[in-house]
């Protein structure tokens, strides 16, 4: 019985410090269906933690690799320097640069490369679709609890995001 109670105690600790870096955990993002359709209700605790930690880690890769570009922006030195939604940085001023390429909304992944050179990635699985849109205004803004949102210039939605470079 204890260690199925320290084991219940480690996966929720594990769950709060990966839901506190931004990640979704398979739990969250998948239905019960699909949960226990794909066999994870039988991983323990332990297991199901470390198989989280591995698809953060690579999720992070991808997003790093991946672009909704048809070229690369080049990383400015302001951009370098300019530590705007990057942890522990408290500066909350809004950011506002073009696209690096055509806009077509997002997909529950998307990358997006600004002219200044920061980059940003989606967090979440909002969709979007719009007309393309070649070099867009893109504003990004804080919101409450150290969120950021992005918005292109002209059109009414937005997604939120974080910086990963």
């Amino acid at each position: 019985m204890n260690k199925i109670f320290i084991s219940l105690l480690f996966w929720a600790v594990s769950l709060s410090v990966l839901a506190a870096e931004g990640f979704s955990s398979l739990e969250e993002q998948m239905t019960g269906k699909e949960f226990n359709g794909a066999g994870l209700e039988k991983l323990t605790p332990q297991e199901l933690g470390e198989l989280n930690a591995w698809i953060r880690k690579h999720s992070l890769a991808t997003l790093a690799t991946t672009t909704t570009t048809t070229k690369a922006a080049p990383v400015t030195a302001a951009a370098e320097k300019d530590n705007r939604g990057r942890k522990g940085d408290d500066d909350r001023s809004t950011i506002t640069s073009k696209l690096d390429g055509k806009f077509t909304g997002w997909d529950g992944q998307t990358v997006f490369k600004l002219e200044n050179g920061m980059i940003w990635a989606q967090k979440g699985k909002k969709k979007f679709h719009s007309e393309e849109i070649s070099n867009p205004v893109v504003i990004i803004e804080s919101g409450m609890f150290g969120v950021w949102n992005l918005r292109i210039e002209g059109i009414d939605e937005e997604v939120r995001v974080v910086r990963i470079q």
